[in-house]
């Protein structure tokens, strides 16, 4: 089954690949790897999710502005592979979640995009990861990510 057929079966849409908010680029590729910048619980040119999981945000809101973080990796992935189904791996996510003073939960907030890496990709969506706790976020986001993918 194709990614995007997958993706139909899942009732998901994926977004518009957001734009840059500053001075870079969407990703960049360097051989097979495809680098996609940060992206942030955008849609429709809003931040959905801001404050800080564990103080302003559950858990479970936290997992779901992973989860539209990814998304929206996704949508920059299928724009500059052409389509989900080049991704040959999820090679690294990064995770940095805007938590409240005491917060320990990074890993459980992150969950949110591994699960629908693994869940629209299968194997090829298993991926290493790192899970950061951070004061503040560009745009008072509460997450964001960053994706390392290898295309083939």
């Amino acid at each position: 089954m194709s990614v995007d057929e997958k993706l139909k079966e899942l009732g998901i849409q994926l977004p518009p690949p957001p734009q840059p908010a500053g001075s870079y680029t969407r990703a960049v590729r360097t051989g097979s790897l495809l680098f996609v910048a940060g992206q942030l619980p955008m849609a429709e040119g809003e931040i959905r999710f801001s404050g800080k999981v564990g103080k302003d945000l559950s858990i479970e809101e936290g997992q779901a502005a992973a989860r539209l973080c990814a998304l929206n990796a996704l949508s920059v992935l299928q724009a500059e592979a052409g389509s989900l189904d080049q991704v040959a791996q999820i090679v690294r996510l990064g995770g940095f979640v805007c938590s409240g003073e005491g917060f320990t939960g990074q890993a459980q907030v992150v969950n949110g995009a591994s699960e629908l890496f693994a869940e629209l990709l299968g194997e090829k969506g298993i991926h290493a990861r790192l899970a950061i706790g951070c004061s503040e976020l560009p745009l008072g986001a509460a997450v964001e990510l960053e994706v390392i993918a290898a295309l083939a």
